[in-house]
C-alpha cells in the first residue's frame, strides 16, 4: 500500500520560514515526479514546485527565489523550505508522487500552513 505523510505544517508570521517533508512508503521515489500542491480556501488546487527523477525543478513563479524543493531518494522524501512567507501563502499543502507516462500518482493527507501575524 502507497502512503505519503506530510509533515511540518503550522503557524508563522509573516517573513517566516518553514519546511515540509513527505515521506514514501510503497514506491520508490526515484522513479517518479514529484511535488508539492498547495489549496487555499475556496480555491482551486495549485502547482508549488516539483522535481524530476533528474532533480530538474519547476517552481509557481509566486513563489521562485523563496521556495526551494529538495528531494532524497535513498530516504523517499521529499521537502520544501519555505522562506519569507507571505499570508498569501496559506493553504493546505499537499505532496504529490506521479510515475511519468503512466496513471500512476499519488497524494498525501495535507499539512496546513497558516502565514498570520
Amino acid at each position: 500500500q502507497v502512503q505519503l505523510v506530510e509533515s511540518g505544517g503550522g503557524l508563522v508570521q509573516p517573513g517566516g520560514s518553514l519546511r515540509l517533508s513527505c515521506a514514501a512508503s510503497g514506491i520508490s521515489f526515484s522513479f517518479y515526479v514529484v511535488g508539492w500542491y498547495r489549496q487555499a480556501p475556496g480555491k482551486q488546487r495549485e502547482l508549488v514546485a516539483t522535481s524530476t527523477s533528474g532533480n530538474r525543478r519547476n517552481y509557481a513563479d509566486s513563489v521562485k527565489g523563496r521556495f526551494t524543493i529538495d528531494r532524497d531518494n535513498a530516504k523517499n522524501t521529499v521537502y520544501l523550505q519555505m522562506n519569507s512567507l507571505k499570508p498569501e501563502d496559506t493553504a493546505v499543502y499537499y505532496c504529490n508522487a506521479q510515475r511519468p507516462a503512466t496513471p500512476l500518482g499519488y497524494w498525501g493527507q495535507g499539512t496546513q500552513v497558516t502565514v498570520s501575524s
